[in-house]
């Protein structure tokens, strides 16, 4: 169950992410609470996760799929460049997520 929370803590850091983008510097309300309520959700479920996972796991593949996802979500929404440096860059941390999951003592 504790890997359960921890990849809803990561989609939820790509959801506050995307709100906090949307808030434009917190000037829209709706984009804000949004951001905010995100936030608070997501460290509730990474809080969740570390009752069991080691923290320094959880925490690099909480951050890696927020990183993660904010860059695809950059490319595909925000029409940010899909160089290939930031293909190459984005898949290293793919790798180090799923190198992480993998070699974790919790399974």
């Amino acid at each position: 169950m504790a890997w359960i929370y921890l990849f809803i803590a990561g989609g939820l850091e790509v959801f506050w992410s995307l709100c906090l983008k949307l808030s434009e510097g917190f000037t829209v309300l709706k984009f804000t609470a949004l951001a905010i309520a995100g936030m608070i959700l997501s460290f509730v479920f990474l809080a969740q996760a570390t009752k069991t996972l080691p923290l320094g796991t959880s925490y690099a593949i909480w951050t890696g799929i927020g990183a993660l996802g904010a860059v695809i979500i950059g490319i595909v929404l925000f029409k940010e460049p899909a160089t290939a440096a930031r293909i190459f860059f984005a898949s290293l941390l793919l790798i180090g997520i799923i190198g992480l999951k993998i070699t974790s003592p919790e399974q």
